[in-house]
């Protein structure tokens, strides 16, 4: 089932944020806009939830809303390198919160805010 709340990051390069979506929290590509040529929508598939990439030229990159995309990661750490990797920006260390999680805060590589989280067991 799709997921009720669908966030969609509208970008000048979808096949850029498909690499970092992929290659840094293990996103699975799903619907694709058209089948063939120039993309205009990509679904990604991240653990139960949906994230949509939205093609647009002429969107203004590097200055992002007021929107957070919070996705859970087995392991913070692990992941922060791969931030880097795949385009995005790894300001800082991960830090552990009071209420159960270590996050990292990280950009992908249009700017957008991205909190990596893992949640302890405990």
């Amino acid at each position: 089932m799709p997921s009720a709340v669908q966030p969609m990051l509208v970008t000048r390069d979808v096949e850029r944020l498909v690499r970092f979506y992929t290659g840094v929290v293990g996103a699975v590509p799903t619907d694709r806009v058209p089948d063939d040529g120039p993309v205009f929508y990509q679904g990604l598939r991240i653990g139960d939830s949906d994230l949509g990439l939205v093609a647009a030229a002429d969107v203004e990159v590097g200055s992002p809303g007021r929107v957070l995309l919070s996705i859970e990661v087995d392991d913070v750490d692990a992941a922060l390198p791969r931030v880097v990797e795949f385009g995005g920006a790894a300001p800082g260390a991960p830090n552990d919160m009071p209420w159960g999680q270590r996050v990292a805060h990280v950009q992908d590589p249009d700017g957008n805010a991205v909190n990596l989280t893992t949640t302890s067991a405990g």
